[in-house]
């Protein structure tokens, strides 16, 4: 669960900024802050009002998860599709640059085992040009149908070509097709441009399902640590479950939320 999430069962309590402004002057004449500030009470308003895990949650027992995270998070994985989630395979995946500048976006987990956690982009992208000179990043699944994250951090590695290309070839031919677009993150000089590219890289994926794109490379992250969050519905007992590798194997330990 986002850290900052609501953490209330019922209804929320006023903000002190969410008071009716004192009433002023309207129309032309009005100034033009007053336009903003209403638009930023509306927005408050809108924010305060909205509410998570309405629904009854699945319980979490950590005392019986396995001993390594691989198996519980394949179990999560599954329970989640299962739960109707849309997508859990998403992930948010961050990155840092040179300079320590973090850098966040929903990337598709493509496998999971007993190597880490495997995604897939252009190495000359800006994830890739990251993790070239900072080979760490994070992740994180949210599940909010069943009240479930799962945080993943550790070192990431880049495959080889062979395994690389198997893996995008394993996939759809949209996937291919995104990836014969390539360019990805340069500046785009108009949507016509990338209509014509689109449509370019579409009939050669057709044409050549084995096409090669010698940018695209498959990472696999290697968690150092892992933690699964369970959240209770009447925000009185979340769990939050990290395993943390050691020299000796997986150690398991209860934070408090």
């Amino acid at each position: 669960m986002p850290e900052h999430m609501d953490h209330r069962a019922g209804g929320a309590a006023p903000d002190p900024d969410d008071s009716p402004a004192p009433e002023g002057p309207s129309g032309p004449d009005a100034p033009s802050g007053s336009t903003a500030d209403a638009e930023a009470r509306a927005f408050r308003e809108v924010l305060h009002g909205l509410r998570v895990w309405e629904g009854t949650l699945p319980s979490f027992a950590p005392e019986r998860a396995p001993a390594e995270p691989l198996p519980l998070f394949r179990q999560w994985l599954r329970e989640a599709a299962a739960a109707g989630v849309p997508e859990p395979h998403t992930m948010s995946l961050a990155t840092a640059d040179a300079a320590g500048d973090p850098s966040v976006r929903i990337v598709m987990l493509h496998d999971a085992d007993e190597r880490g956690w495997h995604f897939g982009t252009h190495r000359d992208s800006r994830k890739g040009r990251e993790l070239a000179v900072r080979p760490r990043a994070a992740l994180v699944f949210y599940w909010a149908a069943v009240g479930r994250q799962v945080r993943v951090r550790g070192t990431v590695t880049a495959a080889g070509p062979k395994e690389s290309a198997a893996d995008l070839h394993h996939r759809s031919t949209g996937a291919l097709a995104a990836a014969l677009v390539g360019r990805q993150s340069r500046p785009l000089g108009s949507a016509e441009e990338l209509a014509r590219a689109a449509d370019a890289a579409w009939e050669r994926a057709r044409r050549e399902p084995d096409a090669p794109v010698p940018s695209w490379t498959l990472y696999v992250l290697r968690a150092d640590e892992v933690e699964f969050f369970q959240g209770d519905q009447h925000r009185r007992q979340h769990v939050r479950l990290t395993y943390r590798r050691t020299e000796a194997g997986w150690e398991r330990e209860l934070l408090w939320p």
